[in-house]
């Protein structure tokens, strides 16, 4: 299904910086719990099965990609407020999806 410049327009990707990480046992597949700085929008958090590629202390302080405007999910005990963006592997590990130089927290891409 071919879709238009106007229904991409309706996601908004952020920039943001993970504040903090930490293992997540009860999910159903590995991953972490992050929590994300997205300036005004303040801090959010997100589940992501980043795990075979980076360790927690990788992960802090690194700037991603999250579509922020998603409604939230609930992932076992913890609710995923938006969804870091990632390339996801023949293996199935996922590569972080980020800006190449420091952009500004909460700088939306188009």
């Amino acid at each position: 299904m071919p879709v238009t410049y106007d229904n991409f327009h309706q996601i908004e990707i952020r920039a943001g910086q993970v504040l903090r990480a930490e293992p997540f046992p009860e999910a159903r597949k590995p991953a972490y719990k992050l929590w994300i700085d997205f300036g005004e929008l303040g801090v959010k958090k997100s589940s992501a099965g980043l795990t075979q590629l980076y360790s927690i202390d990788q992960l802090v302080g690194q700037q991603i990609l999250a579509v922020t405007n998603f409604p939230p999910r609930q992932v076992a005990n913890f609710m995923s407020e938006v969804l870091v963006l990632g390339v996801v592997l023949q293996e199935g590990n996922v590569v972080l999806v980020q800006p190449d130089r420091q952009v500004p927290l909460g700088q939306r891409i188009l």
